[in-house]
């Protein structure tokens, strides 16, 4: 369903609801927004029984009567519209509470936990009966990015936005124009799958390299967006993680040890520097430069040529 009709959908059930008198089609079109863009009376017309229609099949009670003036009007008794009670087993709330306790750091904290305490009111088993038994389990997905919760909302509403971004060999962030698609955590980071509007192609952005406020622009988008956007695999071969070569590099005693736990191979080279041999695919070189003066490229040569153009793009601020 799209976002707007969604939307026009809650604000007519929520109007309806929330009276104590029937409203007539007049009342309700002066209530809601998107009733008076609507234009003309027939379009007005046609909207408003169609949304009538589709809150009835959802299963909203909605009553037909008559108003003193003649006028025909409509509401939605509460005590008509009320849910059945929520009974949940053991393993049902032991879902609910760690599905909650996932966003314990972000800035949804406050809606899973004012969730959590309606679904308790309403005879959800206590944390310690609910998931006692699941207490090895604590899902988190942190979010420490400002960028995240603008990201979230455009992805879910298809607006485009502008940001600052700086990539891992640059020494200043550009803007970029994406059009965004989907958020995925990975290895402890959020990236921002999207459309750059400016290279006319796919992109994937780590939040962590946006600067400064992501700002949502109008229109619509401009591109088609893709049934399945693999965040993760292009990470994963930005990182290295898909193999097709071997690089050998030194790196200091007691430092570097995401690349140590990639290695093949150590070896003690004596000074205070190791050797190792590492396998990786595309984009090792960014990687690399993130260690800085602690890592030296030996081979293979266009490794090295790339990770050191990255350290004078750095050098040049």
């Amino acid at each position: 369903m799209a976002i707007a009709k969604a939307e026009r959908l809650m604000n007519l059930a929520l109007c309806l609801l929330g009276t104590r008198r029937p409203l007539s089609k007049r009342e309700l079109r002066g209530s809601i927004e998107a009733y008076l863009e609507a234009g003309s009376d027939d379009a007005f017309n046609r909207m408003f029984e169609r949304d009538k229609d589709d809150l009835r099949e959802l299963g909203l009670v909605i009553e037909t009567v008559e108003n003193l003036d003649g006028d025909t009007g409509y509401l939605a008794r509460r005590d008509s519209n009320r849910l059945p009670p929520i009974t949940l087993d053991a393993e049902e709330a032991a879902a609910l509470g760690l599905a909650a306790k996932v966003w314990q750091q972000a800035r949804l904290a406050g809606a899973a936990s004012g969730a959590l305490q309606k679904l308790r009111a309403a005879g959800m088993p206590e944390a310690e009966d609910a998931y006692e038994v699941h207490s090895a389990l604590e899902p988190r997905i942190p979010v420490h990015e400002a960028a995240f919760e603008p990201l979230m909302l455009a992805c879910r509403d298809r607006r485009p936005v502008t940001f600052d971004y700086r990539k891992a060999n640059a020494a200043r962030p550009e803007q970029r124009q994406v059009e965004p698609w989907t958020l995925e955590c990975w290895r402890g980071h959020w990236y921002l799958a999207g459309w750059d509007r400016e290279r006319g192609a796919e992109r994937v952005f780590r939040l962590s390299r946006i600067s400064g406020r992501v700002r949502s622009r109008a229109g619509a988008f401009t591109a088609p967006v893709p049934d399945v956007v693999t965040v993760r695999e292009t990470v994963e071969s930005w990182a290295g993680e898909t193999a097709t070569r071997t690089a050998r590099i030194r790196l200091k005693s007691g430092s570097g040890y995401p690349l140590r736990a990639r290695a093949t191979s150590v070896r003690d080279l004596g000074g205070g520097w190791d050797e190792l041999e590492i396998p990786y695919g595309h984009g090792l070189d960014a990687w690399l430069v993130e260690f800085g003066p602690d890592v030296v490229v030996s081979e293979p040569a266009d490794l090295r040529a790339d990770v050191v153009d990255r350290l004078r793009a750095v050098a040049k601020d």
